[in-house]
C-alpha cells in the first residue's frame, strides 16, 4: 500500500506526482480541472470541420474562459470520436490543440495540456487482437490510434480498454457475480496487461505520458443499470461489488508502466490510488451533463484531477457548453485548493465524504476509509489477478454487510437477498487460479456465445 492508512489519502497530492504539457503538475499539491466534451453531429464528415470543431471552437472557449475567470491550470481531454481512427482526420485535432495550448500558456501564463483518450473499438466477435481475421482490423486501429495520438502531440494517452465486456454484458443483465469477477476481474486484467504494455512504450518511445484505463465499459455499466433509488433491474448491492473487482483490472495499467492520471469515469480511483499513489481522476457532482450518480460529493475526497464527464459542445445562456461546464469543475477546484492552502482539506474531504457515505452501497466502500480495505484486500493477493479480484469484491460485500448490520446504510429485503448471494457465490469459490478458469470456461462458454478464450492468448 502506497499510504499507512486512509486518513493520509487526500485531494490534490499523491505519493507520485506527475508533470507534463506546460506546466501541469498533477497529484502535486493542488487539483486540476479536466474538461472533457464531444463535438456536435455532422462535424466529423472531414478533417478540416473536425479540426475546426476541435480546436479553434471548443479548445479556444475553453481556454479563453478560463483565462477570463482566471483558473490557473486546465486540462483539456479529447475522447476521440471513431472517425478519428483515420490518422487523416485524427491528426490536425492533435496538432491543433497542442498548438493552441502553447498559446495560450505563452501569452497569459496558464498551465494547460491535452489528454488524448483513443478509441477501443474492438468486437468480441471479431476477435481482441491483431490477426485474428476481423474485417475491420479493430485491434491493429487500436495500436495505430495510441501511435497517432503520441506522435502528434499528446501529453496524456488514454484508453478505455473493453476486456472482458461481453462477460460482464452477461454478468449485469443476469445478476452473476462470478462471470463478473471472471470477465472483468480475470479476462479483463489479462487484457489489459496485453494492452497497457504496449501503450506505455508507445508513449515512452515519444516522450508522452502513460496515464491509464478505467473499466466504464463494466463497472460503470453495472452502476447506471443500477440507478437510484426508483430503479430496480440491477441491485446497487451488485454494482458495487462490481466496482470493487473493476478496480483490481484497472490497476493493470499502472503495474505496467503507466503513470497516471488514470481516467476521469473510473470510479474505483481511491481504491487504485490507496494502493499506487499515483494520481486519480474523478468525475461526480459536476458530471451531471453525462449522467447521474449516487455520490457526487464523496467521490471528490481524494481527486487530483476534477471533471465534467463529457458534453457536446453547443451554446448556452452563460456561453459555450465547455466555457459553462469549465465553470463548474473550475469552481469547485477553486475551494479544493482554498482548502488545502487554509489546511482545511480533510475538514472537506471529510465533509465530501460523509454528505453521500450513506446514499448507496457504492458511496458506502468507495468512502476513502472503506476503499483503502479493499485497496488493502488486492495488495495482500499481490501479483494473482483472479485472487485479489475476489478478495476486492469479498471484501467490499462484507463491508456492505457489516454497514448494514451496524445501522450505517440501510437496504432493501431485495439489496440484501442479493448481497447475501453474492457473498456465498464468491466463498464457494476455489482458491486454486487453473480450477477457477477451467470451470468458468466451460461454463461461460456455453452460456456467453461471445466468450472465446483466444482473444485472451489462453
Amino acid at each position: 500500500m502506497a499510504y499507512g492508512s486512509a486518513d493520509e489519502m487526500v485531494f490534490g497530492t499523491a505519493k507520485q506526482p506527475v508533470s507534463y504539457g506546460f506546466g501541469i503538475k498533477v497529484g502535486a499539491g493542488r487539483v486540476i480541472p479536466e474538461l472533457n466534451y464531444a463535438p456536435r453531429p455532422g462535424k466529423e464528415k472531414d478533417p478540416e470541420s473536425l479540426r475546426k470543431e476541435y480546436v479553434d471552437y471548443i479548445a479556444k472557449d475553453a481556454l479563453n474562459r478560463a483565462v477570463t475567470v482566471g483558473f490557473p491550470d486546465v486540462q483539456l481531454e479529447t475522447e476521440w470520436v471513431s472517425q478519428m481512427g483515420n490518422p487523416k482526420m485524427a491528426t490536425p485535432v492533435v496538432e491543433g490543440q497542442k498548438a493552441i495550448c502553447e498559446k495560450f500558456h505563452e501569452e497569459y501564463g496558464i498551465n494547460c495540456a491535452v489528454r488524448q483518450t483513443i478509441p477501443d473499438q474492438r468486437e468480441a466477435e471479431e476477435g481482441y487482437r491483431p490477426g485474428m481475421g476481423g474485417k475491420h482490423a479493430y485491434p491493429e486501429a487500436l495500436f495505430q490510434c495510441a501511435e497517432i495520438a503520441c506522435e502528434n502531440g499528446a501529453d496524456v494517452l488514454s484508453c478505455e480498454t473493453l476486456g472482458g465486456k461481453e462477460l460482464a454484458d452477461y454478468a449485469v443483465t443476469n445478476g452473476d457475480i462470478t462471470a463478473f469477477l471472471f470477465g472483468v476481474g480475470y479476462l479483463g486484467s489479462i487484457d489489459m496487461e496485453y494492452v497497457w504494455s504496449q501503450f506505455v512504450d508507445i508513449a515512452k518511445k515519444n516522450k508522452v505520458v502513460a496515464g491509464g484505463d478505467t473499466n466504464c465499459s463494466g463497472a460503470n455499466t453495472s452502476m447506471f443499470m443500477a440507478g437510484g433509488y426508483l430503479d430496480n433491474d440491477v441491485q446497487r448491492t451488485f454494482s458495487a461489488v462490481t466496482r470493487a473487482i473493476s478496480a483490481a483490472r484497472t490497476l493493470v495499467a499502472w503495474e505496467c508502466g503507466a503513470s497516471g492520471p488514470d481516467k476521469d469515469c473510473g470510479y474505483e480511483g481511491p481504491i487504485v490510488k490507496s494502493i499506487a499513489g499515483k494520481p486519480t481522476a474523478q468525475e461526480g457532482k459536476n458530471c451531471q451533463c453525462a449522467h447521474c450518480d449516487l455520490q457526487g460529493n464523496l467521490i471528490a475526497q481524494c481527486c487530483d484531477l476534477w471533471s465534467n464527464e463529457s458534453v457536446e459542445y453547443h451554446p448556452e445562456f452563460g456561453g459555450s457548453s465547455v466555457q459553462c461546464w469549465l465553470g463548474s469543475i473550475g469552481y469547485e477546484v477553486s475551494l479544493m485548493n482554498t482548502a488545502i492552502q487554509c489546511g482545511q482539506e480533510k475538514t472537506l474531504r471529510d465533509l465530501y465524504m460523509i454528505s453521500d457515505r450513506a446514499r448507496g452501497p457504492e458511496g458506502y466502500i468507495l468512502a476513502y476509509d472503506n476503499a483503502y480495505q479493499i485497496g488493502k484486500a488486492i495488495a495482500e493477493n499481490g501479483d494473482n489477478i483472479y485472487l485479489r479480484a475476489k478478495a476486492a469484491g469479498l471484501t467490499a460485500a462484507k463491508l456492505i454487510k457489516g454497514g448494514y448490520e451496524g445501522k450505517e446504510i440501510q437496504l432493501t429485503n431485495k439489496q440484501l437477498e442479493v448481497l447475501d448471494v453474492i457473498i456465498k457465490d464468491l466463498e464457494a469459490l476455489p482458491d486454486d487460479e487453473d480450477k477457477f478458469f477451467e470451470y468458468c470456461d466451460k461454463k461461460y462458454s456455453e452460456l456467453v456465445p461471445l466468450y472465446d478464450k483466444k482473444n485472451y492468448g489462453l
